[in-house]
């Protein structure tokens, strides 16, 4: 119970001196946290840890660094995100109807908070809508952090907190990681930003500083919270971090809701312009000697700010060179009550401040009051409202300095105008550098794939002059084959010309069939038995041939022939008529032979046995 107590002590403390409240958080593991910080500066108890703090205020942004261990990460604090999604973005979006809507994600580290709020605009907007009008600007000091919120690629556990919606629609797989989609990715710039010494970004709608003001001291909490609140439109919004209350800044800022961190700019009062204010009327005791009374009144008769000094009964008693010359009074005016005159009432109502400031005793101010005189320029006005009194506190009457404040007004406006322009310029060149980084990122992908494509070509070309190589071989085996069947035909031819010229010698008529008894060879002899050339008779059927011989006679025996497995001769003797038309009896020997394909054939020597007589 005792560390629970001292722990509750030294959180109370936090609490208090740096306005940061570590209570949410669950005291097991925030203990855990703390004492690992306390056992590094070899510490025993809470007490004695509390006791370094105060020695020792460089010491909180340690311990916060050791608190809040993965501090960024997509959608942390999801509950907090969710009210920033159903109850700020919306009414936001209908203000800013057709109108651009800037964020700024301050201390972005490595972008998971800029890229979630991207996320969410898109989902209010539209891509198309979100492209066209949303800006975002991520910033940090640490240029690593950058690197990586620019290239937008994160690993599958980074996403784990991403809504499946989100990731369905936003989100693109690229190998073993994760890319957000270009759509998304352009409109986040980021760059580099020093929330103390940088100028901040101006008009921004909604300001994510999560888990950032932890790290500074009061002091420079306070410089910051300034930035912030001149960055943010007059109804702009900032999202602080779990541990973020702004317990010690509620002029800056209200809280919309302070269980989600969620607070809303308190638009300023124009800054005070004060003026050290020395009249004469202010001294007019009777016993000052008269030298100095003349002094005094010389004194406010040439002062550079118009002056008025009325009575106890609102009657001008004194107006200054400066007053007259702008509110075109003379000496005649002098004595008149206030209420007379035309610069009671104009350039604006002055009587019921005037009022204000005598009913309470003191100094009341109406800013930027407008003069506008014929044929010249504006004149703005800081008029002040002083009430005068004695030694003893008795009233006297009244003063009413116009402070011209129009060389100020218009260097304001100027520093406006340079501001919109450096900011317009920052913007810009933000703009250009990302497109740059996004052009240089495209360049290197083209310039993988084109190495990709050359290796891809390489291989390819590889593989070409292997398969000329294989077809050169091939090229060279049917060069060889061709050689060979040269050789081979050259053979056959010879062996051709040999039959020939054996059938041609042979005295007796010789044709041969093959197995459709169809003539393959028919001799010279043949050709003076029957009567018909060689050319006549190959190819055609062999019982088809119209010749003196009665070839129908032969169909049984050259069938018999062709299928008979024994080489014995088949001999048919014929009466038959020759080409010279003679009688003449004819002996057919059938054998068998190959064709030139090794099929079966029959050859028929045909001899003539017998002549007849005419």
């Amino acid at each position: 119970m005792k560390d629970e107590e001292a722990l509750s002590a030294l959180l109370e403390h936090i609490k208090e001196h740096r306005g940061f409240d570590f209570t949410g958080y669950k005291p097991a593991s925030l203990g855990r946290r703390i004492r690992l910080r306390m056992q590094a500066l070899g510490l025993a108890d809470y007490g004695a840890y509390l006791d370094h703090l105060e020695a020792n205020p460089d010491e909180f942004a340690v311990l916060f660094d050791t608190i809040l261990i993965n501090v960024t990460g997509f959608f942390r604090d999801a509950e907090a995100w969710s009210y920033l999604r159903n109850e700020v973005l919306p009414p936001l979006v209908q203000r800013r109807e057709g109108r651009t809507i800037r964020l700024w994600s301050a201390g972005c580290a490595t972008g998971e908070e800029a890229y979630s709020l991207a996320m969410l605009l898109a989902d209010q907007l539209g891509l198309d809508d979100f492209r066209d009008r949303v800006k975002i600007y991520g910033t940090d000091v640490d240029e690593a952090a950058l690197a990586v919120a620019r290239h937008a690629t994160y690993d599958a556990r980074s996403l784990a907190a991403i809504p499946p919606e989100f990731r369905e629609a936003y989100v693109e797989q690229r190998g073993n990681r994760f890319a957000f989609r270009k759509e998304l990715r352009r409109a986040v710039i980021f760059g580099r930003n020093d929330l103390v010494q940088d100028a901040p970004i101006s008009h921004v709608d909604v300001l994510a500083c999560r888990n950032t003001l932890m790290y500074f001291n009061a002091e420079t909490q306070a410089q910051v919270l300034n930035r912030l609140h001149f960055a943010l439109q007059p109804d702009g919004v900032l999202f602080l971090g779990r541990a973020e209350m702004l317990l010690s800044h509620a002029a800056y800022f209200r809280p919309v809701d302070l269980k989600q961190r969620v607070f809303r700019k308190i638009p300023s009062e124009p800054r005070t312009r004060s003026v050290d204010v020395g009249t004469a009327a202010e001294r007019t005791a009777s016993t000052e000697p008269a030298p100095v009374d003349r002094l005094a009144r010389a004194a406010l008769m040439s002062a550079t700010a118009a002056q008025l000094v009325l009575d106890e009964q609102r009657v001008l008693v004194l107006s200054n060179h400066r007053a007259m010359h702008l509110f075109g009074l003379s000496q005649r005016d002098v004595g008149r009550p206030f209420q007379d005159l035309e610069v009671s009432y104009r350039p604006v109502e002055l009587r019921t401040h005037l009022d204000e400031a005598l009913q309470q005793r003191r100094t009341i101010w109406l800013r930027d009051a407008r003069l506008q005189r014929p044929g010249s320029d504006a004149t703005f006005l800081d008029i002040q409202f002083v009430p005068l009194t004695d030694d003893v506190g008795r009233p006297l009457g009244s003063t009413i300095i116009f402070n011209d404040v129009t060389q100020y007004r218009r260097l304001q406006q100027e520093l406006e105008y340079s501001n919109r322009q450096l900011e317009a310029a920052y913007e810009e060149l933000q703009s250009s550098n990302e497109e740059l980084e996004t052009t240089n990122e495209e360049l290197q992908s083209t310039v993988e794939e084109l190495e990709t494509t050359n290796e891809e070509l390489q291989s390819t070309n590889e593989e070409l002059e292997t398969m000329n190589e294989e077809l050169q071989s091939m090229n060279d085996e049917l060069q060889l084959s061709n050689d060979a069947l040269r050789d081979h035909q050259d053979e056959v031819d010879r062996l051709n010309r040999f039959m020939s010229s054996i059938l041609g010698s042979m005295d007796t008529g010789v044709a041969v069939v093959d197995s459709d008894l169809r003539v393959l060879a028919w001799n010279a002899k043949a050709e003076d038995l029957w009567g018909l050339r060689a050319d006549e008779a190959l190819g055609r059927p062999f019982l088809d041939l119209d010749i003196g011989l009665p070839v129908e006679a032969l169909h049984e025996p050259l069938r018999g022939r062709l299928s008979a497995s024994d080489e014995t001769p088949t001999r048919v003797e014929l009466s038959a008529v020759n080409r010279r038309g003679r009688a003449v009896r004819v002996q057919v020997t059938l054998t068998n032979v190959r064709d030139d394909g090794g099929g079966p054939a029959a050859m028929l020597l045909m001899d003539v046995v017998d002549e007849g007589t005419d």
